[in-house]
Formats: structure tokens, sequence, C-alpha cells
């Protein structure tokens, strides 16, 4: 069915629930509420989660230390932006490296609407620079990918059969990649059939890291849906992974030997870099 079809039956069904006898039939009645609800959520489609909290992985990509450092660069620039909107955030996993950069880090972005206010930063992030890392002073470009993926609540899991799970043990490392815990905390799921992975290793105990990390991997494989469904009604091919190099890139933030930040998408620019790098990201969002 589409849209109008859905909103055509809801509107039955919800005429049913409202004559007198609705509820002399315990069993349809039941049924019938299941079924406005579940074709509510359908209309919804991927804003169901907008207004909930998002959970944010940054991955470095082509470019050494200094995408690592991009990474942290982006990671500060979150921060600022959840100070500002009065959002929360908490670290989920973190592989930091000896130079304050991260090869990847999760935090859970905390606010009502956060999801939906970010879920367009996905994509890959292009940096071009003069590199602190080279002694020539030479112009360098790196790349970081940002993932937005909403929280999923217990209930809301995607199905996900436990054969197709494999699931790692190790300890919770800080940075340079030294062990902080003694014990096999920290935890990695990776989901067999599509390659997507999660880690958790912020929480005490590996119970809730395994926990943590099924609610991220499951909403990974959410916003995999989402993005395929969307992509097959516009009659788009969509790949099954994004190369975080260039040609890829959503946004380009340069500093050398201009200042200019540019959404790939949407045309937006704006020469205020530092603005941006310390949070100021609405002109983006609104796209």
């Amino acid at each position: 069915m589409n849209k109008q079809e859905i909103s055509q039956k809801i509107e039955e069904l919800e005429s049913e629930m409202q004559k007198a006898g609705f509820w002399s039939d315990k069993i349809r009645a039941q049924e019938v509420i299941k079924m406005v609800a579940e074709m509510k959520q359908d209309l919804l489609g991927g804003e169901k989660y907008d207004s909930g909290n998002a959970v944010i992985t940054i991955f470095s990509g082509a470019g050494g230390d200094d995408a690592e450092d991009f990474s942290a660069m982006l990671l500060r620039m979150y921060q600022r932006f959840a100070e500002k909107r009065g959002f929360g955030m908490s670290l989920i996993h973190e592989n930091q490296n000896d130079h304050g950069g991260y090869r990847n880090i999760t935090f859970l972005m905390q606010g009502k609407g956060a999801y939906g206010i970010l879920k367009n930063e996905s994509g890959v992030h292009r940096l071009v620079r003069v590199s602190p890392f080279n002694a020539k002073q030479a112009r360098h470009t790196s790349f970081s990918l940002v993932e937005v993926i909403p929280e999923m609540k217990k209930s809301e899991l995607v199905k996900i059969l436990p054969d197709d799970l494999k699931i790692e043990f190790s300890r919770s490392s800080g940075p340079g990649g030294q062990n902080v815990n003694k014990r096999e905390t920290a935890v990695r799921i990776v989901h067999l059939p599509t390659g997507l992975s999660a880690h958790s290793g912020a929480e005490r105990s590996q119970e809730r890291n395994r926990e943590r990390a099924l609610q991220i991997l499951s909403g990974k494989l959410y916003r995999r849906q989402e993005e395929e469904r969307e992509a097959k009604e516009k009659g788009m091919y969509i790949s099954k992974t994004t190369e975080i190099e260039w040609g890829n890139q959503i946004r380009s933030y340069v500093l050398h030997p201009y200042k200019m930040v540019k959404d790939h998408r949407s045309g937006v620019e704006t020469n205020q870099v530092d603005k941006v790098l310390d949070g100021e990201i609405d002109l983006f969002l609104s796209q």
C-alpha cells in the first residue's frame, strides 16, 4: 500500500474503534489496535526515531595521523554543538592514538530530536590543510566517516539470528591502545551477513557492553534498511559499503590555501570555518 492507502485504512480502522460494540470481541479489538499502531509507523518511515537520541561513530579513513586528528576535530565540533543545544554526550567506545587523534570513536548524543537533527551528518567528511605532521609543511587531504544511527530501545531492536553474530571480547583501551582494564569487558559484535559491526567498551561489565553493542548494531541494521527502502523508492542503487576517500565526501573543510566549508549535497558554503569547527553547523543541518 502507498501512503494514501495506508492513511485511508487507518481512518477506517479508527472509525471501527469508535463503534459501541468494538470491545465485544476482545481478540479482534486487540488486532485492530495493533494494526493501527503498525501502519502509523510505516507512515513515519525514516522519521520514526527522529525525536530520540543518536549514536554517532567517527571513523578515520585515508590520511594516517592527519585523518585521526581530523576525527578529533569533528568530535570537538559535535561536542561544541551539543553544548550550544543543551544536549548531553556520553562515550561508548574509543580507539585513540598517541597524538590525541582517534582511529574511531562512538558516543551517544542525548537530547530531544538529536537523531532527526543530526542524521544527515552521516557520510564522508574531507579536510584540506597544511599538515601539522609533515615537516615540509605540505598541503594534505584527510577523510573521516561520520555514521549517525538512532538509539534503539530494547523493545525496538531489529531481530537478529544468534548464528548471524560473531562476538569478540577484549580489554578496554586507553590512549595509545594501552589496556585500562584487566578483565575483557569491551565487546565487538559483527553481523556476518552484512559485515556491519559495533563496539562498546565504556560500560563497566561485559554484559552491559554486549547489550550496548547489540543496540548499536540494531540501529545500524535499521539505518541500512531505511537507506535501501528510500533508494528503491527513488529507483536508485545503494552500495553496501562507503569508502572513506576522495569522491564520496558530503562536506569539505578547506583551511588552505583559502578558508571554506562546503556541503556538496545542498551547495551551502561558508568561509567561517573556525565557527563551523566550533560547533556552528546549523546552516548545514537545515538543508
